[in-house]
């Protein structure tokens, strides 16, 4: 992006150490600059020149205004990735810590005087000595300005995006230790959105891109309960049973019914679902514990709630869903019974007296991904493989399942991926051009058949099916898999009456072909075939000369 600013005589004005002077400059290019994301190479040196000298002033005492100015210029220089170095080292990753209110540890501020390895000397002290550089920051104050917070908290989202030593320096300051302070302190009132907001996005970033921290904040800094609470709180939820929650002051109402969530609340919630996601990630690979097991289960009926809820706007109610059913996805699968603990309420879904309201939630969420076409193995298979551990687990939400997927066949004329219905919606996604999502599609319906190879071949087709079977070595075998109750399988009178007419192959009823031998005489008849061994042998000559 062009610029008409001068960098130099900015330059020239940090250097006099004058805030008022500063501060027009500063407040000139930030003005400027506010809305660039692309940077010429040309000034990349002058650029670099003026981090430095805004990270130094930063380490003087200053007036808020002052200190606004220079983050915001940090801001917008930290948005360039070839121009970290003023940013990335122990000294200067502290003082922004320091303006976004987030404590360092003792261990970390012993690094503080000496830069990263190979990186720039920002925490020497200038040679002219306009600069007087402070060894390292007071402590966070409590009343620092919430918009010095906001802008070093973006400051330092920005320097993890971009700069993987920036990333080992926040490591080595334990950031994630003053993030978890902070997250603790969510009941401040006087916090505003945004604020709240880069806090969560800060954390995101952290147990995205490490992951040491990912696993400091799940184990040693218990994230599972803190963010639990955190989620909790944004969507101001009570507990009107062990794992049954409702919205505080609308506690008869059920969640369906209820106002949509503000986008605020929203946007917070999904960075706090993005978090976990990123900490429970190895949940499902590994044995938990009862104390954790317990913390799944809280979790995940406060997710419920999530499932339940609505956002303002159909695309943002549909990203909510989504990172709702992603992190539903990382509980341990015994825990998520929670889902179907709910009592059953007026307007409640309901099978067999067990409240279905997030399986039904789950299977819309399911088909209308399936409908948009749109990445299925992103944005498809989460819902899917977290429909078929439920029914794998539990036998009253299989049925429930069953029973809106896979009902009893009456229309056999027609093949079994030919149609609008979910059933012909799964079965053709059983021979998609995406293994996984292939994969997925097949499993999830071989489960629904509780893994009976006649009830899936019935509802899909052998064509179709062929694919599972083989890969578990089932074309030819009959044995049924899997650990699942018995019960009869009910048939339609249409399917009673059609059975013995079925082609196994596509799972419907035929017509009739002619005999393409009829009205032949005997020696045609003869020649024809002698056509076909002819045939039978060149393949097999061809199949011999392969070999």
């Amino acid at each position: 992006m062009a610029t008409t600013l001068d960098l130099n005589n900015i330059i020239t004005q940090m250097e006099t150490g004058k805030q008022d002077s500063v501060l027009r400059a500063l407040q000139t290019y930030n003005k400027e600059m506010n809305l660039c994301f692309t940077f010429s190479r040309e000034e990349e040196q002058d650029r670099e020149h003026l981090g430095e000298l805004v990270i130094d002033f930063l380490k003087l005492e200053l007036q808020p205004s002052c200190q606004l100015a220079c983050l915001e210029t940090v801001r917008i220089l930290s948005r360039d990735k070839h121009c970290q170095g003023p940013f990335i080292s122990h000294s200067a990753m502290s003082t922004l810590a320091h303006y976004a209110g987030l404590v360092v540890t003792s261990a970390a501020e012993d690094v503080l005087q000496g830069p990263v390895d190979g990186e720039g000397e920002e925490g020497e002290e200038r040679e002219n000595g306009s600069l007087e550089v402070a060894n390292k920051p007071s402590p966070p104050s409590e009343n620092l300005d919430l918009e010095v917070n906001a802008e070093a908290l973006k400051s330092i989202c920005n320097i993890l995006l971009h700069s993987e030593t920036g990333q080992v320096v926040a490591a080595d300051l334990h950031l994630i230790t003053g993030v978890a302070e902070r997250l603790k302190q969510r009941h401040i009132p006087s916090w505003n959105h945004e604020v709240c907001f880069y806090i969560l996005r800060l954390t995101f970033l952290l147990t995205a891109l490490r992951v040491d921290i990912r696993a400091q904040l799940a184990q040693q800094l218990h994230g599972v309960t803190l963010l639990g609470n955190y989620l909790e709180d944004t969507l101001n939820l009570c507990w009107i049973d062990t794992l049954e929650t409702a919205r505080a002051g609308s506690e008869g109402i059920p969640p369906k019914e209820l106002p949509p969530l503000t986008r605020q609340q929203i946007e917070l919630a999904m960075e706090v679902l993005k978090i976990l996601f990123n900490i429970t990630f190895d949940s499902m690979r590994r044995k938990v514990d009862e104390e954790e097991a317990a913390d799944y289960r809280h979790l995940g009926a406060i997710l419920r709630h999530c499932l339940l809820s609505c956002a303002d706007g159909e695309e943002l109610n549909d990203e909510f869903h989504g990172h709702t059913v992603n992190l539903l996805g990382n509980l341990p699968v015994p825990c998520l019974d929670v889902l179907v603990m709910p009592k059953v309420q007026q307007c409640s879904t309901e099978s067999q007296g067990i409240n279905m309201d997030a399986a039904d939630m789950l299977l819309e969420f399911m088909e209308r991904k399936i409908n948009q076409g749109h990445k299925l193995k992103e944005t498809l298979l989460p819902s899917l493989n977290l429909l078929t551990e439920s029914a794998r687990i539990h036998r009253e939400t299989r049925k429930f399942l069953r029973s809106k997927v896979l009902p009893p066949l009456r229309e056999v004329r027609n093949r079994p991926e030919v149609g609008s219905s979910l059933r012909n919606k799964l079965v053709r996604l059983m021979t998609h051009i995406d293994t996984d999502v292939k994969d997925c599609a097949a499993e999830f319906l071989f489960v629904l058949c509780k893994e009976n190879v006649s009830r899936f071949i019935k509802y899909t087709g052998y064509g179709n099916a062929a694919g599972l079977l083989a890969a578990r070595g089932l074309l030819r075998v009959g044995k049924d898999l899997g650990n699942y109750s018995d019960d009869e399988e009910s048939e339609t009178e249409e399917y009673k009456e059609a059975k013995a007419n079925i082609n196994p192959i596509t799972g419907v009823v035929e017509d009739e072909k002619p005999d393409p031998m009829e009205g032949m005489t005997e020696e045609e008849k003869e020649y024809e075939a002698m056509k076909l061994v002819q045939m039978f042998d060149r393949l097999s000559s061809c199949c011999r000369y392969l070999a």
